[in-house]
């Protein structure tokens, strides 16, 4: 050990929060990916926020070619991806102009100069170089030649000058796992998986994590090592995954706990894409994917073969939402199971299809022709997706009837710890089909497609070529019982009501809601998605400044909890906050006749908490 390390403090922090950002073609994701597994590895809680450019190759050094990956991480319990960033590791002018404004205001900035050129400041929109003026004077200002440092460490390896300068987020990533006392050693796991095939970019990039990792060691430009410790988390097993990856294992649940065959039609759309990507993986677990020429060839797929006697599923975002309304409508109408995931992005139309939202809300409660009600499911967080995937999949069958899960493009990318369920947990389901005509009590000797069942108000799910059970069923209206073919008016009034009720009756499989902080008091906040996070951690922190706030958060909005109304009615005020302009709180105003109040964000980023935070003590000042 050198007499440098030996002089370097170990100051242990509770928490921390860092960002890379860069070039898209930088490898920011790469490793941000990387140090969140490290992080994983020691045990800290931890939440983050990958941020990607909308252009798929936008020309580099511009602001709007800008990848983040932004983690917070800490030995307490972490809800969000952070209200402001303690290390910003910046590999080009434009990185550090998008992010700047995320900086708390003692951060440390780590800053490639190498790239802080004419050209780049150009393109960046600078007039000077904020290196050399004092802008920068507030923060302290780490100046690195990573671009050099890795030329240099990479002269005598056989690799282009593209691949070697390509390479340099190695460095940082070495250079920041030794800033916060990360383990290395799963990054080396990693490299040598995705590389071991290709020898000489596997050991040069063990070379730049080493390299990077011994900069930290002796380079008198860092006086202090942060230590981060191991959260108390609740025993079990954990692996940290993201939202999408949740989904997926969910659907794979289901498939396994009900015993269905699973087929997921889908057309690739951002950020919805990697739901078809990683079921593909599990074909060895009833899952069947198919890529359709486009959106409404997916659901209609995935329709068809929910009447085959498989469970359809159809993955998209907004854009492809209101493509497969006609289709939803028709699963409606033959009362047939099928999940419709919705990743919901930033609209309208294509948007800002990189950026998350939860615009879509009414969309999914309303957005088909006639009366067409849906059982709507939203996730919040990422391990939650987990389990309201199951759960969505799980009424799809029992009621007979479409679902539409609402996550967005925070949840499907970020990642947290994920305590692995049980699987023995899990609600069981079991698909039933009838195979003969008297196992329906009371029945006739034809087969009554439309017969319900007394609970749920389901139809009978038969395989089609059964003997005996041949039935039509298609968007005509239906007779109630027979499935003929009505257009009697008192009939379609029937049929209309009761396929409402069917769905009003999926109330019977909510629990009772929990009240995070206050169970009664000055101000309810009332949630749903992705905003989980930021408002608990704001309702932490206003109790701690002596105001009695509570929250709930609804996975199930159509229909609610029935609890909801009597939870409401204990607080004085309500406040709702929002990834869109508004959407559930009139919903809610609607149904409770309450003036409850609106924070509504459409920036395309989470919630802050802080955010949170001042609105509520705006209404209770």
């Amino acid at each position: 050990m050198s007499d440098t390390t030996r002089e370097k403090k170990i100051e242990v922090l509770s928490d921390a929060t860092i960002l890379f950002a860069g070039d898209s073609g930088d490898g920011m994701q790469l490793t941000g990916s990387q140090f969140t597994l490290a992080t994983a590895y020691a045990r800290n809680d931890l939440s983050t926020l990958p941020d990607f450019p909308a252009e798929i190759r936008a020309p580099a050094g511009t602001t709007y070619g800008v990848s983040g990956f932004q983690l917070h991480f800490g030995s307490v319990n972490i809800k969000t991806p952070g209200d402001e960033v303690d290390l910003l590791v910046a590999m080009n002018p434009a990185a550090l102009k998008v992010n700047l404004g995320r900086l708390n205001p003692e951060g440390t900035i780590i800053v490639n100069i190498d790239a802080f050129e004419k050209r780049n400041l150009d393109l960046a929109g600078y007039d000077a170089n904020p290196l050399d003026d004092d802008s920068l004077q507030a923060f302290r200002v780490i100046r690195v030649k990573l671009t050099t440092l890795t030329r240099e460490a990479l002269k005598d390896f056989d690799l282009g000058q593209k691949e070697v300068d390509r390479s340099k987020n190695m460095f940082a990533l070495g250079l920041a796992l030794w800033l916060y006392s990360r383990p290395v050693e799963p990054a080396h796991e990693w490299l040598e998986q995705k590389f071991g095939k290709k020898p000489e970019i596997l050991k040069a990039n063990l070379h730049l994590l080493s390299k990077g990792f011994h900069y930290g060691e002796t380079t008198e430009q860092f006086l202090v090592q942060y230590d981060v410790r191991p959260a108390k988390l609740p025993p079990g097993k954990y692996r940290a995954i993201r939202g999408v990856q949740a989904l997926a294992m969910g659907i794979v649940a289901a498939a396994e706990k009900s015993g269905l065959q699973i087929f997921y039609g889908s057309y690739p759309i951002t950020p919805a894409s990697d739901l078809l990507h990683e079921l593909s993986r599990y074909k060895n677990y009833n899952i069947t994917t198919f890529q359709a020429e486009d959106e409404i060839a997916a659901v209609g797929a995935a329709l068809g073969a929910s009447f085959g006697g498989t469970l359809g599923i159809t993955g998209t975002s907004g854009p492809g939402l209101a493509l497969k309304a006609e289709t939803m409508g028709l699963g409606l109408m033959t009362e047939l199971p099928m999940v419709v995931v919705n990743v919901q992005r930033g609209g309208p139309s294509t948007g800002l299809p990189t950026k998350t939202e939860q615009s879509d809300l009414l969309q999914a409660l309303y957005g088909r022709n006639g009366e067409a009600p849906l059982p709507v499911l939203a996730t919040s967080t990422p391990g939650d997706c987990f389990e309201t995937a199951y759960e969505a999949c799980r009424i799809a069958v029992k009621y007979m009837t479409p679902v539409i899960l609402l996550s967005d493009g925070y949840l499907a990318n970020s990642s947290e710890p994920w305590l692995i369920p049980d699987p023995d947990d899990l609600q069981p389901f079991n698909a039933e089909f009838i195979t003969k005509t008297n196992e329906l009590e009371g029945s006739e000797a034809a087969f009554l497609p439309y017969r319900r069942n007394e609970e749920t108000l389901a139809r009978p799910w038969a395989k089609p070529g059964t003997k005996g059970l041949e039935h039509r069923i298609g968007g005509l209206e239906k007779e109630d019982v027979t499935g003929n073919v009505s257009y009697d008016p008192e009939n379609h009034q029937h049929m209309t009501r009761i396929r409402a009720e069917k769905v009003a009756r999926v109330k019977a499989e909510i629990p009772p809601l929990t009240v995070y902080g206050d169970p009664k008091g000055q101000l309810l906040v009332v949630g749903w998605g992705s905003t989980r996070g930021s408002i608990e951690s704001a309702v932490d922190r206003v109790r701690k400044k002596g105001f009695t706030v509570g929250a709930v958060h609804l996975r199930h909005l159509n229909p609610m909890a029935p609890d909801l109304g009597s939870i409401l009615s204990s607080f004085d005020h309500g406040l709702v906050p929002e990834l869109n302009d508004g959407q559930l709180v009139r919903i809610l105003r609607s149904d409770f006749l309450l003036p409850l109040h609106s924070l509504c964000k459409t920036a395309g980023l989470p919630f802050k908490a802080s955010e949170i935070v001042a609105r509520i003590e705006e209404i209770l000042s």
